[in-house]
Parts: C-alpha cells; sequence; structure tokens
C-alpha cells in the first residue's frame, strides 16, 4: 500500500488509519477475544508500521489498555505500530453505576472520565494514556481531542476566549513534547473544519483529521480548498467519519443521531439516490465513500473503524479499490457529486 510522508516528522502514512473506538466498548461492550482477533486483523491486512487512531475518550482509557494488552500479547515489535493519542480526557475513579461522561455511549465501563484541556491538564493526560498504554509501547502523534466541542460549551463570549487560550496551552505543552523527542508529530482531529482552520493558523502542525466534513455527501469547495493549503504547507491531512456515522452505507445513524425519514427527508432522499446510483454501476457503496474521501490532494489517509474482524480485510480493499470514471460521472449528473468537484469523474 502507498505510504505518505508526515512533514519531516521520518514518520510514513498508509493509506488506511485504524479507528479504535470499538476496543474501549462503543455502544457495546465486545470480549477480550474478539478485541484481540481485531487487533491481530489489523498487522495481517496492512505492511508495518500499522497506524492506530485512539484516545483516553474512548472508554475512559479502556481502549488505551486494550491496544496495550494486545499489542503484548501479540508480541508486536514496537517499530511496528505507530500510535496516535487524542487527548483531553483523563481517567477517574467511578462513583456512579455507570459512567457520567456520555452517557449512553460508552458500555460496561469501570472507570469514568473528565474533560481536562489546558496546558497542565494536556500533560496529564499525555502521562496517564502513556501509564494506559504500558511498555514497550509509546505515543508518537498527540493532538487536543475535539477542540470544537470544547469551544461549542462556552457559556459567554469572554469563556469561549478562555478556552481558546486553554486549547492554544495545551499545543504549546504538546509541541514542547515534540521538541524534547517525547513525541514525533503534533496535530489536530475536528469535527468542525473552521476550527481546525482556527488552530492551524496559531500553532504549528504535523497533521489534521477532518471528521464529517469532507464525504461523498458533503464536500464544500471552502473545505477543499482548505485542505489543498494544508497539503501546500506540508500539513498531512486524514479523512475521518466518511459514512457520515455509517447512515450512507445504510445505518440508522447520521453524524451521532439516528436519522428518520420523517425528520430527515433529504437525506434519505439523497441516499436512496446514491444507493440506486452503486447499484446500476455495480459498485460498493463503501468503496465509492472511501474512494471519494481519499480524492482530494491533500488527502493521504482514511481512518476506519470497526468492531468486527472480519471486516477489515474490506476495508482495507476499500483503500485499494478503483472507482469506473463513469460512475464519477453519472453521480454528478443525477446531482450526488458537485459538477465543480475536480477531483473524480
Amino acid at each position: 500500500m502507498k505510504r505518505n510522508h508526515i512533514g519531516n516528522t521520518g514518520l510514513s502514512l498508509p493509506r488506511i488509519v485504524f479507528g479504535t473506538s470499538c476496543l474501549g466498548n462503543l455502544y457495546g461492550a465486545l470480549a477480550d477475544e474478539t478485541k484481540l482477533e481485531i487487533t491481530r486483523e489489523w498487522f495481517k491486512q496492512v505492511d508495518t508500521p500499522v497506524y492506530l487512531d485512539t484516545a483516553g475518550k474512548y472508554g475512559a482509557g479502556l481502549a488505551l489498555e486494550s491496544i496495550g494488552e494486545n499489542l503484548r500479547r501479540l508480541k508486536v515489535p514496537p517499530v511496528d505500530v505507530v500510535i496516535s493519542n487524542k487527548l483531553g480526557w483523563r481517567r477517574v475513579p467511578l462513583q456512579h453505576a455507570s459512567a457520567t461522561f456520555e452517557p449512553g455511549v460508552w458500555a460496561e465501563l469501570k472507570h469514568d472520565a473528565e474533560l481536562c484541556i489546558s496546558g497542565d491538564g494536556i500533560l496529564d493526560c499525555w502521562q496517564q494514556g502513556c501509564e494506559l498504554l504500558g511498555p514497550p509501547y509509546s505515543t508518537q502523534l498527540v493532538s487536543v481531542h475535539d477542540p470544537d466541542e470544547y469551544l461549542d460549551g462556552a457559556v459567554s463570549s469572554s469563556n469561549r476566549s478562555k478556552r481558546l487560550e486553554n486549547i492554544l496551552d495545551a499545543y504549546r505543552v504538546l509541541n514542547d513534547l515534540k521538541l524534547d523527542g517525547k513525541v514525533q508529530a503534533v496535530g489536530v482531529g475536528s469535527k468542525s473544519w473552521q476550527v481546525i482552520q482556527l488552530i492551524a493558523a496559531a500553532v504549528p502542525l504535523d497533521w489534521v483529521m477532518l471528521a464529517n466534513s469532507l464525504t461523498i455527501y458533503c464536500h464544500p469547495p471552502k473545505v477543499v480548498e482548505f485542505v489543498e493549503q494544508l497539503a501546500g504547507r506540508g500539513v498531512m491531512v486524514i479523512n475521518s467519519a466518511v459514512f457520515h456515522a455509517g447512515f450512507l452505507t445504510g445505518g440508522r445513524y447520521f453524524d451521532y443521531r439516528i436519522a428518520t425519514p420523517e425528520d430527515d427527508a433529504s437525506l434519505f432522499t439523497w441516499r436512496e439516490a446514491f444507493l440506486t446510483l452503486c447499484r446500476r454501476h455495480r459498485v460498493s457503496p463503501m468503496v465509492a465513500c472511501v474512494q471519494f474521501a481519499l480524492s482530494p490532494p491533500g488527502v493521504a489517509a482514511v481512518a476506519l473503524n470497526t468492531s468486527r474482524p472480519e471486516r477489515i480485510a474490506e476495508n482495507v480493499a476499500a483503500v485499494k479499490a478503483d472507482v469506473p470514471p463513469a460512475f464519477w460521472l453519472d453521480a454528478k449528473r443525477v446531482g450526488l457529486v458537485s459538477p465543480d468537484y475536480a477531483h473524480v469523474g
């Protein structure tokens, strides 16, 4: 599989990054052996080093623990794995019957998590992440987790300014860790490309991860232009949430909420037209979503996540697949893809 260099960090990125929220019991608890099989498949399907994207928020650190334990059980050499840890949530003791952060999202947790975005807070999160992962493994890529959600939680304009200051303080700490050689690359991931733009203008970044922002369903020219600008500055772009939480390929959720025909008629109309087009051209909807997500200049990889080990080979195949130009031309003709989008068809 083709690999791309992340600036001057010495790291090279394959076209697929494996998400790990399922190891934190996202929406349901997985058996330990299933988690081990998922980990085994990552290394079976992609040449090393394999890239994993995780976060202290995933199961209040459970995903980090599972990654470290599984890598040790499989005896994976540290040089064969690169781990990105999105920081900003710290594990704390569970004091209620269930975790209080993101109720209903994480299943059967033995710990809780608290938001911790500041200079000192992000350092605590990084140190705890290293402990949860455990030797001999380490985190090479770091970022502040969902700064858009943190800013959206502001109760006033002055509070928002203070929160932005906290984010920038956190990035000063992360870049100090890089200068000290404790991490190799600093980035940002967000569901708001405008927040990424705000941070990228204020601090040096090696990579960014877009979520829900540049997909076959949603590809505004301003976002495409921004990605091209990042690429021109040597900033690596990873595209994630390219199925809009699974809705585009037939799922119930759209961007982390349940979609209904009554409230989201236009979404269902778009999806039916998309699935009809895929059947006509005999193109897998998943492949169409993945290949579109990889098409913009500057996008180096797509992040994909699954709780089913057998799906990992399918995800890798989707990254390697080709989509005939006729499909894209037809997609533009029927209005599924913007006619002005120049990178397919």
